[in-house]
């Protein structure tokens, strides 16, 4: 089976495509300092482009973790999440708090999803 590398840098890559499966790394947003809803939605477009660009799409997804800094940003981030989901499909989940890598980091999400 082939393994596609997609956006490879210096530690990871964004995604890896094995067979008929995607594995996204964990994407956090670029506006650190922005609320949960702000962050949430832009992980959320990261999660979507990565998906397309390795063959998928949410509806395809298989599960998602979730990593909060904060669990008090749960239902807050959720409302986001929920606006997002294919209803129709869904994945599997964990979310978590913990410290992410850097403090004004909010939320932070790796997925694994079937591809075409």
């Amino acid at each position: 089976m082939t393994i596609t590398r997609i956006e490879p840098g210096k530690r990871l890559s964004a995604a890896v495509r094995h067979g008929n499966t995607l594995y996204v790394a964990g994407q956090t947003a670029d506006t650190d300092t922005g609320s949960i809803e702000l962050q949430t939605k832009e992980v959320l477009a990261k999660l979507d482009r990565l998906l397309g660009l390795g063959g998928s799409s949410k509806a395809k997804l298989i599960s998602i973790n979730v990593y909060l800094a904060s669990i008090a940003d749960f239902a807050e981030m959720n409302k986001v999440y929920d606006a997002w989901l294919d209803t129709a499909n869904l994945p599997a989940r964990a979310t978590v708090e913990t410290r992410l890598a850097s403090p004004n980091l909010r939320v932070e999400m790796t997925a694994i999803a079937a591809t075409d």
